[in-house]
């Protein structure tokens, strides 16, 4: 369209703005167009890198007719002028007016096209290296005059742009432009100066982090680097550090990945003309170039930008032409008997056209065929839903090994007619290519269109890897080393790769004794745990429907098996279905990044940590932080447990996170959970060393209300609960060999409040077994009662304290102690723990028929009076209570 810049629009404001995180590009084509419109308003879209806020604070701010957006009244905007951008997503809140119809939009940019672009009555859109470069030309035809300081301002966007003239993307139009700028008295000094800045000291901590968990993928036969770092406030300069850190390794593409606050920022560079980063970072809310991009993300966690990012990457990136590159992996295949309904159903849960068709002979999976989703769709028409998948699949099918190249691929999908092509080694099926796949690679098809969409979690993706022998060493048994490489030896006999994973690993860093061993197997972990147990001469319970088993060696030790397996939920707060998959999957369903570690166990990787989801970087931050945000619609019941770990390790749950969880109360999806499931999230609580914070936790995120709406933490109740802490810490030190329910005692606590017919409520609603509905409900009451009648019969000697409280469970005996004020009444209940109740009588019934009393009722009559003269200190010895018993029939 042609070019026009009248300074004024009817009645009305003319606004000149560019894109969020403004660079010095922007600035400087701000700057010149308010040149082109002198009557024009500058006003950013939101943040902007602070360098540049402080460069206009500092020197430059006199030069522009600014305004603040919150000062703006956007309905009085009658022209906007869009310099370096034109996407509605990069330009903050004036993407609400561009549907205005008095609106005139002028735009100026460099960028290539995208698909959402804004349209406007004037657009100048030119493939220069920097946008300045378009407005300086105009600026030059119209014999505007430019000050020393404006035209330095636009030259320094000129040389950040196009990397002084470094870049491939540098056009003549840009080095004319440079030329105009200087005889326009721009300072290079000054140039210098600001493009050639030094790093803070917190800016180089950032750049060594970044540096340290740089990993380097090779996907469709290109290497792409990726790094992540996470930062709890705004780190300027991210894109200067991504560019920096290219230089100094030499990286040909890069995307970086930085979490400030909460929010994610994306900047990627390229060199490789295979990988178009502009159009990479355009499909996640970005844009930029072919050679240079960048993105702002809200509402999305680390590992979520990530694995997008991985899967955009496989569809963008041009493809290799060898099949192992190519294909899917692990490749999803059906028995031969399922029926024709189930493979229906497997079909559309995986978004694929054909399944393999595979059956078991001689011990071996053999690859019988393949069906597609037209013959089954054909079938179920007929009503064929019951027939088995062999009556209806295609029996002739092509295989390719991996190594096999891009003609053999064609020829057999497309001149055999072939929907799916197995890849073969070794007479095992390693994956699948489809022919939307290869019909991609061959028009090098931007658009994802039909295609499969990959999982991401199924794709290659390095982990970042270090070997932990050392430590493993030093803090763990001599015992539990031995049974870890016993682990990996059976894994290695039957071909499986074995982990262990989760707390157990988890607390290995955080130096806390953890004798809870989960094993992964990528494998058949039922076959395996029975394999191990055989060879342990150990007993084992298989649990087939989730693919686990717990082995309980001689000793009684134990440990739990699982097979490698993703979860899906139906809808949410839904228990999972499990399905097998690789330790990736089975890392990425659980549930926050601290419980995502993986130790290898197999010999030749024995002592491998394998971190995926940079648990290691949570850990040492100490926060709590899900994997992906709809975690907690899956599972609501996830929130109690981020809140029990956030205080047993003393962590922080981080800001997404918790806004998730909050967002999650609003939604009420806890009111879609059973009771048992919420109960037995707050009992685990309870059985904390101290449950008092997490309590308080949960009174922050609104969620004691799923005990009682009327549950508060109040003054008395935290009191309460720090006395229940000091008893029960003083019980411990006793050393009693005597189980009981730590959150039993703590729960009656809360229950105080309530009356029975309440209480009676809270224990239906959360399910509970009669046993424990006795104590809440029947037990309790004469225990508050015993209370009172110990406080107002004070003092009172030991037979009569024995008899009253001989009838009380241990956690009614603890409750007691915790609940009474009564310093002297705590007394009488310490001295029956740790004296009286082990005091007993030594005679018996036969020493009493000796003595002659004849057997009757009258025998526990003499027992129990013998026994209050012992409890009493009036009888010590065997002698004495003989001579007792006499004197009492006497």
């Amino acid at each position: 369209m042609g070019e026009t810049t009248d300074t004024t629009a009817a009645q009305g404001l003319t606004v000149i703005t560019t894109h969020m995180n403004a660079d010095f590009d922007a600035m400087a084509c701000m700057l010149a167009a308010q040149k082109l419109y002198p009557d024009g308003i500058v006003v950013f879209p939101g943040s902007h890198e602070k360098t540049l806020r402080n460069f206009f604070v500092q020197s430059m701010v006199y030069l522009f007719n600014m305004a603040d957006i919150r000062d703006i009244d956007f309905q009085n905007i009658r022209r906007l002028v869009l310099v370096d951008t034109r996407q509605p997503a990069r330009i903050g809140r004036f993407s609400e007016i561009l549907d205005k119809k008095d609106l005139e939009i002028h735009i100026y940019d460099h960028h290539p096209p995208l698909k959402n672009d804004i349209r406007g009555q004037v657009e100048v859109i030119e493939p220069t290296g920097a946008a300045i470069t378009i407005l300086a030309r105009m600026i030059k035809d119209r014999n505007i005059p430019l000050s020393d300081n404006e035209a330095t301002i636009m030259c320094l966007g000129l040389y950040e742009d196009t990397g002084s003239f470094t870049f491939t993307s540098t056009t003549e139009a840009d080095f004319l432009t440079a030329a105009f700028l200087l005889s326009q008295g721009a300072k290079l000094d000054i140039i210098s100066n600001l493009t050639a800045r030094e790093m803070s000291f917190e800016q180089v901590g950032v750049l060594n982090d970044m540096l340290q968990a740089v990993v380097r993928h090779h996907i469709k036969g290109v290497e792409i680097a990726m790094t992540s770092v996470s930062t709890e406030h705004y780190v300027p300069d991210f894109a200067f550090l991504v560019h920096k850190m290219v230089k100094m390794e030499n990286i040909p593409v890069i995307f970086a990945i930085g979490r400030m606050d909460s929010k994610i920022y994306l900047v990627a560079r390229s060199r490789n003309p295979d990988v178009d980063v502009g159009g990479i970072i355009g499909r996640m809310g970005g844009g930029g170039h072919a050679f240079a991009a960048s993105a702002s993300i809200k509402n999305k966690t680390l590992i979520q930008v990530e694995q997008e990012l991985i899967d955009i990457l496989y569809q963008e990136v041009r493809s290799s032409k060898q099949a192992r590159d190519l294909m899917s992996s692990p490749a999803i295949h059906v028995k031969a008997d399922m029926p024709l309904e189930e493979a229906r159903n497997l079909m559309t849960r995986y978004n694929v056209n054909a399944l393999l068709v595979t059956e078991i002979e001689g011990g071996r999976e053999m690859l019988m065929g393949y069906i597609s989703r037209q013959i089954i769709a054909k079938a179920l028409y007929l009503k064929l839903d019951q027939a088995a998948v062999r009556e209806y699949m295609s029996t002739e099918i092509g295989t390719v090994g991996p190594e096999a190249e891009l003609p053999d691929i064609q020829a057999q999908i497309i001149e055999n007619k072939q929907r799916i092509l197995p890849v073969v080694d070794d007479g095992k099926i390693v994956g699948v290519i489809t022919r939307t796949d290869l019909l991609n690679i061959l028009i090098q098809q931007r658009d994802y269109g039909d295609r499969k969409q990959m999982n991401p979690f199924m794709e290659v993706t390095n982990a970042r890897t270090r070997s932990i022998l050392r430590q493993m060493k030093e803090r763990l048994t001599d015992y539990i080393m031995e049974i870890l490489v016993s682990v990996g030896q059976v894994a290695d006999e039957l071909g499986y790769g074995a982990y262990v994973v989760g707390g157990f690993v988890r607390d290995l860093f955080l130096y806390r004794l953890n004798e809870d061993i989960d094993i992964v197997i990528e494998g058949n972990g039922i076959e395996f745990a029975k394999t191990f147990a055989r060879l342990r001469k150990a007993r084992i319970h298989t649990y087939d429907k989730f693919g686990t088993a717990v082995v309980i060696f001689p000793d009684g030790f134990k440990i739990d098996v699982a097979t490698a397996r993703m979860e899906y939920y139906r809808f949410p707060a839904d228990l999972p279905n499990v399905e097998m998959s690789s330790i990736k999957l089975d890392l990425f369903r659980r549930d926050f990044t601290v419980n995502t570690l993986a130790i290898q166990l197999n010999a030749d990787k024995f002592g491998t940590l394998i971190d995926f989801f940079a648990a290691q970087k949570d850990i040492k931050e100490k926060v709590i932080r899900i994997l992906h945000n709809l975690s907690f619609v899956e599972d609501p019941t996830r929130i109690f447990r981020a809140i029990r770990f956030e205080q047993r390790f003393g962590f922080t749950i981080g800001k997404l996170t918790s806004d998730l969880i909050k967002n999650a109360v609003r939604m009420e999806f806890f009111k879609k959970l059973s009771g048992r499931r919420i109960f037995n999230e707050i009992r685990q609580i309870l059985e904390e060393a101290d449950p008092a914070p997490a309590v308080r936790r949960l009174h922050d995120f609104d969620l004691l209300k799923y005990i009682h709406p009327d549950l508060k933490p109040s003054a008395r109740l935290l009191a309460n609960f720090q006395a229940v802490k000091k008893v029960l810490d003083w019980h411990d030190l006793l050393f009693l060999e005597e189980k009981y329910h730590q959150w039993v005692v703590y729960f009656m606590v809360l229950l105080r409040q309530f009356k029975p017919d309440v209480t009676k409520s809270i224990c239906e609603k959360f399910e509970m077994a009669s046993r424990y509905q006795a104590i809440f409900l029947e037990e309790r009451y004469p225990a508050d009662q015993c209370l009172f009648w110990l406080r107002r019969n004070m003092p009172l000697e030991n037979s009569k304290i024995y008899r009253e409280l001989s009838v009380f469970r241990v956690e009614l005996l603890l409750y007691m102690m915790s609940i009474t004020q009564n310093e002297a009444v705590q007394k009488m209940i310490s001295n029956y723990f740790t004296h009286l109740r082990q005091i007993t009588t030594s005679i018996g019934g036969k020493d009493l028929q000796r003595i002659g009393v004849k057997p009757g009722p009258v025998y526990r009559e003499i027992l129990d009076a013998t026994l209050n003269a012992k409890l009493n200190g009036r009888i010590k010895t065997r002698s004495d209570e003989l001579n007792f018993a006499r004197n009492y029939m006497a």
